[in-house]
């Protein structure tokens, strides 16, 4: 039996140690988590369980006192976790990659290293033009949670975030329909020989989904209404079994409005800002005491009396109907959304942290690549270049020039 430790390896009794991962530049990177500075956002992108993941692979992460406190999640929880407290978010903006829900301000960007990534939502309703101007000055690399794509072509944060959306918005329903809240008085669905609940969702997409399943499970009435066949026939086959569904026309879904108690919109855009779908006249001609919902009023709605509300003042009246317009309806849930962000967001900085940081992120995966709108001084979204009166850059070229 051999007794040299060459000869022993090379039997195959001692396995020869594989390489360590080198990363680019020579170090790990880190990974910043600011506290939002709006009361109104309550998630925060990573939780301390997928902190002591990160940080057990070699990636410092940098939370800001109180980041995770709405979520409840405790400074202490994210320490033992294995994160650095910093107690200013000046020290967690000027890490290499910073996650956020709500994008940052100008003041924030001032903050942020020259050259580095930011991950966080675009909310593209309440930008400006000096707002991209501001990144593109810091030469950021930044990347939307509502571009971003995964490997088979879905958008997990919008898919994520939609989910927990759809089926919130039926319970938000069923409070204002209360008469605590000066509503109707109508329980969601009704009992025993009382009709039950009439529900109007527009969009046919996972918002409608859920709040669907959520709508049925509690006994009411759906109606919903897509101009794409496709979809409602998807939709149909994802519930198992038959709704009322239509295509979008005038006449069919003021009918529909004129008899429903709650009004979902969610619909998407698939180009910039959503259609008006439902007119101030349609509203004018509904049920007093009636709710309407518009999920998707963070990119501009489909109802024409749709105007964005906060947590703190989250409704309105126009025509005896009331409005409930919060774009960030999944921030009522904030540990539900946050540990639903965080599987999302972990395995991506992993990789990150193997391939040595996001510029070789986006240069090898194409399903990231397509979440970025500004590179290294570069405006590369076309539909922001052309709101903003912008000029863009294909960022496929720009990663060609590396060569």
């Amino acid at each position: 039996m051999p007794t040299d430790l060459k000869e022993l390896t090379a039997v195959g009794m001692i396995p020869k140690e594989s390489p360590a991962l080198v990363k680019r530049g020579g170090e790990s990177i880190t990974v910043g988590l600011p506290k939002e500075k709006s009361n109104e956002e309550k998630r925060v992108v990573i939780t301390p369980e997928s902190v002591g993941l990160l940080t057990n692979n070699g990636i410092q992460v940098i939370v800001e006192t109180g980041a995770g406190l709405h979520a409840k999640f405790s400074d202490q929880d994210y320490s033992d976790a294995g994160a650095k407290i910093a107690y200013s978010s000046k020290e967690a903006l000027e890490a290499q990659i910073v996650l956020k829900v709500d994008p940052p301000t100008l003041e924030e960007i001032g903050m942020m290293s020259p050259g580095s990534c930011l991950i966080s939502a675009l909310q593209l309703g309440r930008q400006s033009r000096e707002f991209i101007q501001t990144l593109n000055a810091k030469k950021i690399i930044s990347v939307a949670f509502e571009y971003l794509e995964d490997k088979v072509g879905g958008m997990p944060v919008v898919r994520a975030m939609s989910e927990i959306a759809g089926s919130t918005v039926m319970l938000i329903a069923s409070e204002y329909l209360s008469s605590v809240n000066d509503g109707k008085g109508l329980m969601m669905g009704g009992v025993t020989g009382v009709p039950p609940t009439q529900v109007v969702i527009i969009g046919a997409g996972t918002v409608a989904e859920y709040a669907a399943r959520t709508a049925l499970g509690l006994g009411a009435n759906i109606k919903v209404f897509d101009n794409h066949i496709y979809k409602l026939r998807r939709l149909k086959q994802l519930l198992g079994q038959q709704v009322y569904t239509s295509t979008i026309d005038n006449f069919t879904l003021n009918q529909a409005l004129s008899e429903a108690d709650v009004v979902i919109g969610a619909l998407r855009a698939e180009k910039g800002r959503n259609k008006v779908v439902i007119s101030e006249e349609m509203v004018a001609n509904m049920m007093h005491g009636s709710i309407l919902i518009d999920v998707g009023i963070d990119q501009g709605g489909c109802i024409e009396t749709g105007r964005m509300t906060t947590h703190e003042n989250p409704t309105y009246k126009v025509h005896d109907i009331i409005h409930y317009c919060v774009p960030n309806i999944a921030s009522r849930v904030a540990r539900t959304a946050s540990y639903s962000l965080s599987n999302i967001f972990t395995p991506i900085i992993l990789q990150m942290a193997d391939l040595g940081g996001a510029e070789e992120m986006i240069f090898n995966y194409k399903w990231f690549l397509r979440g970025v709108y500004t590179y290294r001084g570069s405006l590369t979204n076309a539909y922001l270049a052309k709101k903003f009166d912008l000029n863009h850059k294909e960022l496929q070229l720009l990663l060609a020039a590396r060569y």
